[in-house]
């Protein structure tokens, strides 16, 4: 959309939220409130957005980080004083959208719907409007016998029989630029609260010749706002509902969709499974066939095909195809996992690599390591990577066997084909094709109980 800019007020202290944090900075599956409504605005078009903050204005604008510019709103005098404090960004030509930081599920398509509507039949300004069935507290829509827009008015304004309208004001708005800047020099602050409100422009841009109207939202969810936890709660859900359903109508079975949760910016192949107690989070990326859950957490991951996991937590790591995870395995930051490969029960790998073919099937620790092809870990291995003071790493090279309860004191090397006796404690490199062997020899001591 050539021209396009938005204004995000996310000023609001947001006290019903009962929370140190900032209202729009509270997370829906897994991005910030004002988050959401940056990428809804950007996929519809605007090409530059402006945050108005004013409670906690350096976390808000610390949280959102670059990529936009901010005007900071001192006092909270309403929705029209809030779009005053942006005056500088609203100049020039082109349409300037208005939305809220605390309205998550407003979506692109129904953005670019308002600005395809609003620029084809020229209006001065268009409002997103939505049919509820209780419109109790809100603004109405009020509109002539042929449909044309009148007025909006608030809830403690409207006559009885404006009151049974049920087309509500989302308070969002798609504007011309110059109407919405002349406009608000002519809004004034003679009510009750004292306050400049940004419906009052609607007037003001009439009152010079300009159309308005209002569109009506396809899906009246997109308009909800959320002030406060329980209002979070039911954002999330409906967040949830919509993403789970992008998934499976593009090739994904989700078992039980209500205990399935995948953050908006995840990847899926088709033909992969999710059992119930899957979340996924980030920019997690899941090829096709895959098998994950039940009870598994996947955060920044990328899993190539085939790839089964279960009971299990994989972070910030990769894992090729036809691998297996868990149950109960712990996969930290930095891995990368080749294919083929075993991860079993209570296993915990971290800043690892490791080759194809490789199994290390339970109750075993693999930190700092670059582990080859075709190796195997007995029960109860661990890399001791940590000295007291810094990390050194592991090299296990291919076909090597690792017996059972080997400790690898790193720095050390094991090399190709080599075999660790069960019970050692390795200490130096270990040659390739020997048997390394460091524990004490056993002796039995005959007749010990007697006399003990």
């Amino acid at each position: 959309m050539e021209n396009m800019r938005a204004i995000i007020l996310a000023a609001g202290e947001g006290t019903r939220m009962k929370s140190k944090l900032p209202k729009v900075l509270h997370k829906v599956l897994g991005r910030s409130m004002v988050g959401h409504v940056m990428v809804a605005a950007k996929g519809a078009g605007a090409e530059q957005v402006c945050v108005v903050v004013g409670h906690k204005a350096e976390e808000v604008k610390a949280a959102i980080g670059e990529g936009v510019s901010f005007a900071l709103q001192e006092q909270q005098l309403g929705t029209g004083h809030a779009v005053m404090q942006a005056d500088l960004f609203i100049q020039g030509e082109g349409d300037v959208l208005v939305l809220f930081g605390d309205t998550p599920l407003i979506t692109e398509a129904t953005l670019q719907k308002l600005i395809a509507f609003h620029k084809a039949q020229n209006h001065g300004v268009t409002v997103l409007s939505a049919i509820v069935e209780d419109p109790t507290g809100y603004g109405r829509i009020i509109r002539d016998e042929q449909g044309n827009f009148i007025k909006s008015v608030e809830h403690k304004d409207a006559s009885e029989e404006e009151r049974q309208v049920r087309e509500i004001n989302s308070g969002m708005y798609c504007f011309k630029a110059k109407a919405l800047k002349e406009a608000l020099q002519n809004i004034t602050n003679h009510n009750v609260q004292g306050e400049y409100y940004l419906p009052d422009t609607l007037q003001a841009i009439r009152s010079k010749g300009l159309t308005v109207n209002a569109l009506v939202a396809e899906d009246p969810q997109d308009i909800l706002g959320v002030n406060s936890r329980v209002q979070l709660a039911e954002a999330s859900a409906i967040m949830q509902k919509r993403i789970n359903h992008k998934h499976m109508e593009e090739g994904v079975t989700i078992l039980d969709p209500a205990q399935t949760y995948i953050y908006p910016d995840v990847q899926i192949g088709i033909d992969t499974i999710l059992y119930p107690g899957t979340v996924l989070e980030g920019h997690t990326v899941i090829g096709e066939d895959c098998i994950i859950g039940p009870n598994t957490r996947i955060v920044n991951s990328h899993l190539h095909d085939k790839v089964e996991i279960e009971y299990s937590v994989v972070l910030d790591s990769k894992i090729g195809n036809h691998s297996h995870i868990g149950p109960y395995a712990y996969i930290r930051p930095n891995c990368s996992i080749g294919e083929h490969v075993k991860i079993g029960d209570f296993v915990e790998v971290k800043n690892a690599t490791i080759g194809n073919h490789t199994k290390a099937s339970h109750l075993t620790y693999i930190g700092d390591a670059d582990i080859g092809n075709h190796i195997n870990f007995g029960c109860g291995t661990v890399v001791v990577n940590y000295d007291g003071e810094k990390k050194h790493r592991t090299i296990i090279e291919d076909h090597a066997f690792i017996g059972c309860n080997t400790n690898l004191i790193s720095p050390v090397t094991v090399k190709q084909g080599a075999y660790t006796a069960a019970g050692s404690t390795i200490t130096e490199d270990v040659p390739e094709n020997a048997l390394g062997i460091a524990r004490v020899r056993q002796m039995n001591k005959l007749e010990w109980k007697k006399k003990k």
